[in-house]
């Protein structure tokens, strides 16, 4: 997101917009909640009937700051915004705080929009919904198609809820879009005016806020009608994006630094999960991988770093060609190794739901791994980024009772953590989440050791404090698929300082059938002071090499999707919004 030069707009120049259509009856209680705010309020009365006209003229005559506007026709939500915005644009105010008349929206909220739009004044503020159990499934599910198509026709992610109508428009900026084109004037009104302001250069900032759908609230939402006109809209917008595609592309790819993988935004949102995750549960696996393809197609198409990424290290891959025997070359393509990290998803989802059994495994080590299990000893079990740990946790959990606590260090995997939870309340998800590997995490990580449970670590990526000090004392550089790669000491010093058996896990699908490998490391990791740095690289020189042996049988599931290979110097955010190299 640039960062915004204009002078902040005085507060007297907002205004509230009210599209109103036969809500008499909720509208004074939305009035009374923003009358503190002290600012003017257009409230557009939609062609409502006598009944309703009469109980607006009446409720708004305490009121001097508001102004209300008769439509003698219904136009339709968007029509009445749009005739509001006319209106405030004509008596000089410079930005409107559209909110609807039933209630649903959070007017505690209105604060925080405005916060950010004077630090942004030229940039549409959203509210982001964060819905209760009041919110009808149907909506849900139409939200989630219609946010697909408009990552589509924007070629970006950064539209995270384009039908929420609780949001403030800079006026100047979208009455030009406006006179240019004719907006939709329905329910298609908030989805259509996003996109083309974004199409014109103006970026939309988004702040989570509640919405309920009130017991016994009006809806004007007519099903067949309005979704023809929603369909109508994707199809003039995704067509009208075709001819904007290699400018929105130079666009989306301006002034994105080069960040250590920590730092990088994860590329799906948590509604993206439950959505797949919901189609699993009605329609079952073949559904959700159709509405995976296109996304995937979409990651593919949009996402050129990773597919770099992705590249340069199947290049690696080919060099051993003969030592893959379970993968046909053909297939060491980008797309299907993009395609293979989506199947994995779904792999994540069923066996958290119990659809995957221990029986469904190839799972060589089965003894081994069921006598670590009898023993009811904690042990380390140091994994990686290539195939399925979150696979290899849930089976286990569910199929042998064992407590594994997995140590992660984003935010990213905690959110993923509560779709976990809500696929499977009974499952045993632990995630343990840190910034730095010190004393603190040492001393929690023994007592479940000493209580029996597993501690899973990931033996491929420094923390992101590691990288912001961007020191070679952080690494240890190693042998891996014949270039030399930076490995973090942390999970090795962290594992000898436990003294707990270290076992490698691996969960893997080269051929179409998943694969479970355990695998002895050692009995106990000691690291002498005298010979600590040589013995160490050793430790992580025999990791690297069974790493680059797994990879070699499942190439397909290395789901490290960034430059392994090359230390990134981060990017560290100031206060401001910039980016400056430490």
């Amino acid at each position: 997101m640039s960062i915004d030069t204009q002078p902040k707009p005085l507060l007297n120049q907002y205004c509230f917009i009210i599209p109103c259509y036969n809500h008499g009856s909720t509208v004074f209680t939305v009035l009374k909640q923003i009358e503190s705010y002290h600012l003017d309020c257009f409230l557009v009365d939609d062609g409502s009937d006598q009944k309703t006209a009469h109980h607006l003229q009446a409720i708004t005559e305490p009121f001097s700051w508001v102004k209300l506007i008769r439509l003698n026709v219904n136009q339709g939500k968007g029509g009445a915004v749009m005739a509001g915005m006319l209106q405030a644009a004509s008596l000089g105010y410079t930005h409107a705080i559209q909110i609807d008349a039933d209630g649903q929206h959070n007017c505690h909220d209105i604060t925080k929009l405005l916060d950010m739009s004077e630090q942004y004044p030229t940039q549409l503020i959203s509210g982001q919904p964060i819905y209760d159990h009041s919110v009808p499934k149907h909506r849900l599910i139409a939200r989630y198609i219609t946010h697909f198509w408009v990552w589509v026709e924007t070629l970006s992610l950064s539209i995270k809820d384009s039908m929420c109508g609780f949001r403030i428009y800079p006026l100047s900026q979208t009455i030009s879009v406006l006179n240019k084109h004719k907006i939709g004037r329905r329910m298609d009104f908030d989805t259509e005016i996003m996109v083309r302001l974004y199409w014109q250069g103006t970026d939309s900032i988004f702040i989570p806020t509640n919405v309920i759908y009130p017991q016994g609230g009006i809806s004007h939402f007519k099903a067949f009608k309005d979704n023809m006109l929603i369909s109508w809209m994707h199809t003039k917008l995704f067509f009208g994006m075709l001819p904007r595609a290699i400018s929105l592309i130079k666009r989306n790819k301006q002034n994105i630094p080069n960040k250590h993988w920590s730092q990088t935004e994860e590329r799906k949102g948590l509604w993206g999960i439950k959505f797949i995750l919901m189609l699993y549960k009605l329609c079952g696996r073949q559904c959700a991988q159709c509405i995976m393809l296109p996304v995937i197609s979409y990651f593919w198409l949009t996402g050129r770093k990773q597919r770099h990424a992705s590249h340069s290290y199947l290049n690696q891959i080919k060099q051993y060609y003969p030592q893959v025997p379970l993968v046909d070359r053909k297939k060491l393509t980008t797309f299907q190794h993009f395609y293979r990290f989506g199947d994995a998803l779904l792999d994540k989802l069923a066996s958290w739901r119990g659809d995957i059994k221990i029986d469904d495994l190839y799972y060589p080590d089965k003894k081994q791994c069921l006598d670590v299990i009898e023993s009811k000893k904690g042990i380390i079990l140091l994994g990686s980024h290539l195939g399925d740990l979150e696979m290899c946790r849930a089976i286990a959990s569910l199929s042998h009772n064992i407590t594994i606590n997995a140590l992660v260090f984003t935010h990213h995997a905690a959110r993923f953590n509560q779709i976990l939870k809500e696929t499977n309340p009974q499952s045993t998800v632990n995630l343990i989440q840190v910034d730095t590997l010190g004393a603190d995490t040492a001393i929690l990580l023994k007592q479940k050791l000493d209580a029996g449970e597993w501690v899973a670590i990931v033996g491929d990526r420094t923390s992101p404090s590691q990288h912001q000090r961007v020191s070679e004392d952080a690494v240890v550089w190693a042998n891996f698929l014949g270039k030399p790669a930076p490995f973090p000491k942390g999970p090795f010093i962290l594992s000898a300082v436990l003294g707990a058996p270290i076992y490698l896990i691996w969960g893997l699908k080269p051929n179409g059938r998943l694969q479970f490998y355990f695998e002895h490391f050692s009995d106990r990791l000691e690291l002498p002071r005298k010979e600590r740095q040589q013995v160490l690289s050793t430790w992580v020189q025999k990791y690297a090499d069974r790493l680059a042996h797994y990879c070699l049988i499942s190439p397909l599931d290395w789901f490290n999707f960034y430059d392994f290979w090359q230390l990134t110097k981060p990017q560290k955010t100031n206060n401001k919004g910039n980016n400056d190299e430490k």
